[in-house]
């Protein structure tokens, strides 16, 4: 449509570079010729959203898919590392992609037009190559968040990324500071768990650490922190890292695959405050998931986490070293404690956890797989909460009034179904309670 209106419009961006790379887009960006108010003349009989008219941008919904459709412009000076003060428009597509971030963006298509990619970006894709379009340094000042993203790419794509572009992000990683918390964490979000994130993490967060230092300053003291542990043969971060790409990989695709490499990355990152050594050399950490929970909430309150999100990973955190057993009692408790979801987490953190140390120990991995297996059976078979315990203090007031005493007479009759030694039958556990009940009498 805007074609025949006599206007330039190519796809650009993201759906172009995951095309070339065999992937479907999730959605479209288009660029244009056409200036924001001749767009919305075009398209004037179709539902249009006005989502960045200042900056050029008008969305238009198209069988219920927003399409954000872009005038060719040239941005103005940046003063917050974030975003232009102004934007002017142009007629040129070379200078609108000039602006952009890196060559495998700066690609765009036009049925028509053909191909557009002066900068270089399908060859840097064919090779696997991050690299900045322009002056790298200059792109990361007007906009620092660019340079977690150049992170996130190299990490969920399997990309190296160019020398200069590398170096720039390390000299500009200061400005990282400059930009809201929220942003940094959805970039951080999408670096953990992205396509191939498994493989690639624990590179780009070596290679890269000193980045990461500054949207987690509290990382920097597990840097080359020895554990002098028969456990282990990677210094703190190394392990944490291991274990986040660990977690990422076997939660792949799973719903908890955010939770679980996040807590996996911050799991022991109390380690270096709570580190002593016996007489034989050896390393101890006493009370470490603890003190990890505790920093991890900080952390995940300063990067403005969601408030489920970061409970769930400061759980995972505070009791990744419980002791687990394929015990039918052992999993009743846990489950009566945790619930099945959590339970099966903490269970899937051992399992990471093992798989970062000695290979000695990366074996017991399977055995906690098969925790999460019996646990599933467990948790649909049996009861391990009040809500599903056959009496309530309705139940039990022919025998108590309501009282402390009643709520400690449920907890007990909880306590022996949870146990396997009560059926969670009615009759049973009246029975039971009146037992208790002239027992604690006597006494």
């Amino acid at each position: 449509m805007l074609e025949s209106a006599g206007f330039e419009a190519y796809v650009v961006g993201g759906c172009v570079r995951d095309s070339l790379m065999g992937f479907t887009p999730h959605d479209f960006d288009v660029t244009t010729s056409a200036l924001p108010e001749e767009t919305e003349q075009v398209f004037s009989g179709m539902r249009i959203i006005e989502t960045g008219l200042k900056h050029g941008t008008v969305t238009v919904l198209t069988d219920n898919m927003p399409v954000e459709i872009t005038t060719y412009r040239v941005d103005g000076e940046y003063l917050d590392s974030r975003r232009p003060e102004s934007v002017s428009f142009t007629r040129s597509l070379r200078e609108d992609i000039a602006r952009r971030d890196f060559t495998m963006n700066g690609i765009a298509y036009s049925p028509k037009r053909g191909w557009f990619d002066e900068f270089g970006g399908a060859e840097d894709i064919r090779r696997g190559v991050v690299r900045c379009i322009g002056k790298p340094e200059k792109r990361f000042r007007e906009d620092a968040l660019r340079i977690l993203r150049g992170l996130r790419f190299a990490a969920s794509l399997g990309f190296e990324i160019e020398e200069n572009t590398a170096a720039a992000m390390v000299d500009c990683r200061e400005l990282l500071k400059n930009i809201s918390a929220e942003r940094i964490f959805t970039e951080l979000s999408g670096l953990l768990t992205g396509r191939n994130s498994e493989r690639n993490l624990r590179r780009v967060m070596t290679d890269f650490r000193e980045i990461f230092a500054v949207i987690i300053p509290e990382l920097r003291d597990t840097f080359d922190f020895e554990q002098h542990s028969k456990y282990h043969f990677l210094d703190v971060y190394q392990h944490t890292l291991m274990s986040a790409e660990s977690a990422c990989r076997i939660t792949k695709g799973q719903e908890n695959q955010l939770a679980l490499t996040l807590a996996m990355l911050l799991h022991d990152i109390g380690k270096p405050g709570c580190f002593t050594r016996d007489e034989n050399g050896e390393g101890h950490f006493y009370g470490h998931a603890k003190e990890s929970a505790v920093i991890a909430d900080s952390i995940l309150r300063r990067l403005k986490c969601s408030n489920a999100l970061r409970e769930r990973v400061c759980t995972i955190v505070k009791y990744h070293d419980i002791q687990m057993m394929n015990n039918d009692r052992l999993i009743r408790r846990h489950l009566a404690k945790f619930g099945e979801k959590t339970y099966c987490d903490i269970a899937l953190a051992h399992a990471a956890d093992d798989l970062a140390k000695h290979s000695a120990y990366r074996g017991r991995s399977d055995g906690y797989f098969e925790i999460i297996e019996r646990t599933h059976q467990l948790a649909a078979e049996s009861c391990f909460t009040m809500k599903s315990l056959a009496v309530d203090g309705k139940a039990l007031s022919g025998l108590l009034a309501p009282s402390p005493e009643m709520g400690e007479t449920l907890k007990y009759l909880l306590s022996g179904v949870v146990d396997g030694k009560f059926p969670n039958e009615r009759e049973f556990l009246l029975q039971e309670a009146a037992k208790y009940i002239a027992k604690r009498k006597k006494l």
